[in-house]
């Protein structure tokens, strides 16, 4: 309880500008296609969080040279590594859809990871997320999807939830860039509204 208007006023305009004060979302897909998919599901997902700041992400703005111990040794920590793990610390919650190549990560995500890694183990830096995959077949990305669910907590990413959309070229409208599969977008939106 307030002991003196004074502080009532306080906690009231603090209780305000919390409710006006914009959640920054980071999103990006997890892949270097310039027409990738999950980069557009990413940015779907993104836009529909209320009140909320989105920046999308292109892994083409953080392409560094295929990661070793001996390109590090000698060009020491990549500075677009930095300004990729500076983008994650400015966010409040964060928006991945993993693309699948053969099972797994993209080389390109692979390698902005290991040199991020690097200069920071946890590349997530404890920010709640929203793990997402989608791929053109059936499955949808989800042995992509289960391989960053299980590792990404390990490098400090707070999955909150995941979702998995198959068949992207008949469940999303590019030309709108939504979800067109409505039980699938109601799914979506029924995720986001329970973070």
């Amino acid at each position: 309880m307030p002991n003196s208007i004074m502080e009532l006023h306080i906690q009231f305009h603090n209780a305000i500008f919390i409710k006006n004060t914009k959640m920054k979302i980071i999103a990006f897909g997890a892949s270097p296609s310039k027409n990738s998919i999950n980069k557009k599901l990413a940015t779907y997902a993104a836009g529909l969080f209320e009140n909320a700041q989105v920046e999308i992400l292109d892994l083409n703005t953080y392409q560094m040279p295929l990661f070793s111990v001996d390109v590090e040794a000698k060009i020491g920590q990549h500075p677009l590594a930095q300004a990729f793990l500076d983008k994650i610390a400015s966010a409040d919650f964060l928006v991945v859809s993993m693309a699948e190549n053969n099972g797994n990560y993209s080389a390109a995500f692979k390698n902005l990871y290991d040199w991020c890694s690097r200069i920071e183990a946890k590349v997530f830096q404890q920010k709640p997320m929203l793990l997402m995959a989608t791929s053109p077949g059936a499955r949808g990305g989800q042995f992509v999807l289960e391989i960053a669910k299980n590792a990404f907590p390990r490098y400090g990413a707070d999955v909150k939830a995941t979702f998995s959309l198959p068949s992207f070229n008949d469940n999303f409208d590019k030309e709108k860039g939504q979800i067109s599969n409505a039980t699938l977008d109601i799914e979506l939106k029924g995720i986001i509204t329970a973070i």
